[in-house]
């Protein structure tokens, strides 16, 4: 064995342990260190870098430390409750994380064995190397097995950083970060990676299937050969029917009034009576459905009714306006039909509302359409399936996310082992404080239970879940807590750092105090999805490659003339019909 790999290289030494605690270590930096780099063959190797890799020999083999604070030994003192020196020595902490060996892979060739998890724990006074470059790449690992490349190993002189695919997305995945900080570009930049992926590994047939819950229109010039469901096109289609009891108590109740018990039974037995019927049309056994079942069925007609849901003097029955009416009593006492009435005066309020026409569009009462529903979002024409959310209300954004989401993980329930082994899918939620929220407020009550229950049970039937936040604190912890890869960007607000190291592996949470620090793009990747910790600059795209970006130039557009009256009047009429 050639010694100049298992030698220490002086040069590169930078301090001693006085301390190891399980996985964690603390040195002491040489105090004749001046400046905070080290040069060597050439390379400029920085000291103390959040992030950066140190090493400590151990005869053949080296154990790797991942750098997770540097700050000065009177601090580390007087946490410890020791007395404090008057000296200014500096303390680095580090926390281990594989080993590795080098063994001879031919005549004159030498590779580093690396592997994952510490067997062999340094001692105080052993002393702390900063690692080569050269021997970065043989633990940063090179592009093997079912990974795609995220970008590129800060400080590791441009080694590229793989992501695992089938962890990643299999086990759920975490991107967080501050407005501002490029979590819309790392979104991009992964699922434009795993759609590269086909091409880079010469399959023969590569066919993802990705669905984007996409709240502000931002992914569409991302992905344009893409297929877009819009709700102001006409293209997203998600029916009234097709939604559960939960959801549909949510749409047809409301938020503030969910909690009504008299209003949530009143619409359970109408929902209850309108799907049997429905079943018996379709020639459907009604004998196995339920409430939940997703049976088509109509709405009905409440023009002209008066408050005890008659019209021109008799008692409506149609559709769910009908099976409502049919539970009134048989009095007088107005009293007595006001929940009656407010379920249906909320159907008609929906019925009018033009953004919800996606979801408000009666069944014609002809042949089953649910399979075309479904298949709008598992279409195989295109890889990658947005679905536009900007143009919905605010209180009706969580019952849709929740029956897409429902929609996927059903489907999945319902088929074969070996379709699920074929057809596995992504969900990708943005925003996802939006619908999975820390506060339990009822209008996101129904996507809480959809997006849940994916990130629970999902991995087992094939649905993995990439959630987006810029406000990680208001996640449900539950469903954030269940991610096994985190990609965090830059973030500035307190608690959202701490909420952050909260659900970080207990190892991995000193990293959380360089996550103020971070630049644009640049981004803490752990979890099992990745090879090591590491900080990681996301792979850059071109300007058609990146979602649309909602910051407006105020410089540039106080330089553009005044709007007329006719550019107000149009904005006006597409403000009062609720159209764009």
């Amino acid at each position: 064995m050639d010694n100049k790999y298992i030698k220490p290289i002086e040069n590169l030494s930078i301090g001693k342990i006085i301390e190891v605690d399980g996985s964690r270590i603390i040195a002491e930096l040489d105090p004749t260190i001046s400046d905070l780099s080290r040069v060597f063959a050439g390379e400029n190797y920085p000291i103390g870098q959040f992030g950066s890799i140190i090493k400590v020999h151990f005869g053949r083999r080296s154990i790797y430390g991942l750098v997770s604070r540097l700050r000065m030994k009177a601090d580390y003192q007087l946490e410890k409750g020791l007395p404090v020196a008057s000296s200014d020595e500096r303390i680095i902490e580090a926390d281990l994380f594989g080993e590795g060996e080098w063994r001879r892979k031919g005549e004159d060739e030498f590779a580093l064995d690396f592997e994952r998890g510490v067997a062999t724990y340094p001692l105080p006074q052993q002393t702390i190397y900063l690692t080569p470059k050269s021997e970065l790449r043989f633990i940063y690992g090179d592009a093997k097995g079912a990974v795609i490349q995220l970008g590129e190993h800060v400080g590791s002189g441009g080694a590229p950083c793989y992501a695992e695919l089938n962890e990643l997305l299999g086990k759920h995945t975490a991107i967080l970060g501050s407005t501002g900080a490029g979590k819309s570009g790392t979104v991009a930049a992964v699922i434009h990676s795993i759609l590269e992926r086909g091409q880079i590994a010469n399959y023969e047939r590569w066919h993802p299937q990705i669905i984007i819950l996409d709240p502000h229109n931002e992914y569409g010039k991302a992905f344009p050969a893409h297929q877009r469901l819009s709700t102001d096109e006409g293209s997203l289609k998600l029916p009234y029917w097709l939604l559960d009891l939960e959801e549909s108590l949510s749409l047809f109740i409301g938020k503030t009034e969910f909690a009504a018990t008299s209003q949530s039974n009143i619409v359970k037995n109408a929902l209850i009576a309108v799907r049997e019927q429905a079943a018996e049309q379709l020639k459907l056994d009604k004998s196995q459905l339920t409430v939940d079942s997703p049976i088509p069925y109509i709405l009905g007609d409440s023009n002209g009714l008066d408050h005890f849901g008659k019209k021109d003097g008799q008692l409506y029955t149609e559709g769910l306006i009908g099976a409502i009416n049919q539970q009134r009593p048989n009095d007088a006492n107005k009293k007595n039909h006001e929940d009656f009435s407010k379920v249906i005066r909320k159907i008609d309020s929906l019925l009018k509302d033009g953004r919800l026409k996606f979801m408000m569009e009666s069944w014609d009462g002809a042949e089953d359409p649910l399979p075309i529903i479904v298949n709008q979002f598992l279409t195989r024409r295109t890889r990658v399936q947005i679905v536009d959310l900007s143009g919905v209300p605010n209180e009706v954004a969580g019952v849709a996310s929740a029956a897409i989401a429902r929609i996927v993980f059903q489907l999945k329930v319902w088929q074969t082992e070996a379709e699920r082994q074929n057809s596995p899918i992504l969900l990708v939620c943005e925003e996802a404080h939006r619908y999975v929220p820390n506060r339990g407020e009822a209008q996101y009550e129904a996507a809480q239970s959809a997006i849940r229950r994916i990130a629970k049970e999902g991995r087992k039937y094939g649905v993995g879940l990439l959630l987006v936040s810029q406000r990680p604190s208001e996640v449900e912890a539950t469903v954030l807590s269940q991610c096994n890869s985190w990609i965090v960007l830059r973030i500035t607000n307190d608690a959202d750092r701490e909420h952050v190291r909260s659900v970080l592996p207990d190892s991995m949470s000193g990293l959380t105090k360089m996550l103020s620090g971070l630049r644009r793009q640049e981004a803490i990747f752990v979890g099992q999805a990745a090879t090591l910790p590491t900080r990681v600059m996301i792979r850059s795209l071109s300007d058609d490659q990146l979602p649309r970006s909602n910051d407006v130039n105020f410089d540039k557009g106080w330089q553009q003339q005044a709007l007329t009256i006719e550019q107000i009047t149009d904005v006006v009429t597409k403000w009062r019909y609720q159209t764009k």
